[in-house]
């Protein structure tokens, strides 16, 4: 009894410790420029991360991804991906505050461009209900923060940190700039089938390991990937657009969404049906993060299907992001 007293001492010490250090991180970006909060969180990640233990994740995904590229250009990448969840991780406090992107004025200069605006414009006044997936590449929360400045009212998911305190930091400054939030609990895909009836409009991420999803590949190996996006799609026969953000040189960003993706009739086969449009959304993230590796969370365990599984998975798409440009640009 003691022991447990104990425990539950140094939880709550810990639970406020986490929460004072949230709250004085935030109160510091309130005098401290974006550009220095940014870099010190990116050159923090970068000098820290690769020898942290998620990164015997990131070195094993990367292997099993690019298998051509030298150790050296995989460390290069594995760098680039903590240097950006350093900065990812301190623009919190500044997501507001960074979106300067007028849809007046799309070519004016700033730290937010956008391609695809018309799509943004085209999801908020067609009266129909819509789909957004993405994933988690450059700061991929800029997403909902777009279609909030757009006036196109989008729910998203999200999982609340275990720290009370911080996890209502998060939710007023979530809350403040971008729409809908729905926690991630039993509830959640009900609440999302609610939005989607009554014509609204949902956001994904959609490039995690979901144990129950229909076998796919990912950069030619086996993966399970949630298949919600491609089961609303069909059930509500709705359009279903791609977006990602990119991050750019100097503190800048360039988000893009596609054209609606042109689905072929619905077979006799729903579950098939549902499958192959999850592999075509996975092929369209494949592209994004072979386009720009060090965007993307590799700290994440994708790869986690048995090899034995394999000769089950559907044929490998001829395209990575079929008739989905790919704009010009980089780091």
């Amino acid at each position: 009894m003691a022991m447990l007293r104990l425990k539950l001492l140094l939880l709550r010490w810990a639970t406020a410790v986490g929460a004072g250090l949230v709250t004085l991180f935030f109160l510091a970006a309130r005098v401290i420029p974006y550009d220095w909060m940014a870099a010190f969180g990116g050159g923090f990640a970068r000098l820290i991360g690769p020898h942290l233990r998620p990164s015997r994740t990131a070195r094993a995904n990367l292997e099993l991804a690019f298998p051509e590229k030298s150790p050296a250009e995989r460390e290069a990448i594995l760098r680039g991906a903590w240097d950006n969840l350093g900065r990812t991780a301190v623009e919190y406090p500044y997501i507001g505050r960074l979106w300067d992107y007028d849809p007046e004025r799309p070519d004016a200069t700033g730290r937010i461009e956008v391609v695809g605006q018309e799509h943004f414009l085209s999801l908020r006044d067609d009266g129909r209900p819509g789909i957004v997936f993405a994933a988690h590449l450059a700061n991929w929360e800029l997403l909902a923060v777009a279609a909030a400045r757009h006036g196109l009212e989008i729910a998203v998911l999200y999982r609340e940190p275990n720290n009370p305190a911080i996890a209502r930091i998060i939710r007023r400054i979530r809350g403040q700039n971008m729409g809908r939030l729905i926690p991630t609990d039993l509830r959640g895909g009900l609440a999302l089938v609610g939005v989607l009836k009554g014509g609204g409009h949902v956001g994904m991420l959609v490039d995690q390991h979901f144990s129950r999803g229909p076998l796919g590949r990912f950069f030619g190996h086996p993966v399970r990937t949630a298949p919600a996006a491609a089961k609303f799609a069909r059930a509500f026969d709705c359009p279903i657009h791609g977006a990602r953000v990119m991050r750019l040189e100097g503190g800048r960003f360039r988000l893009e969404i596609t054209p609606p993706l042109v689905l072929p009739p619905p077979s006799d086969n729903p579950a098939a049906d549902e499958a192959a449009l999850t592999q075509t959304i996975t092929g369209i993230i494949e592209g994004w993060v072979r386009d720009r590796p060090q965007d993307w969370l590799w700290m994440h365990r994708r790869w986690r299907v048995p090899a034995s599984e394999a000769p089950a998975m559907p044929p490998a798409p001829q395209k990575h992001a079929a008739d989905v440009d790919k704009p010009e640009g980089g780091r």
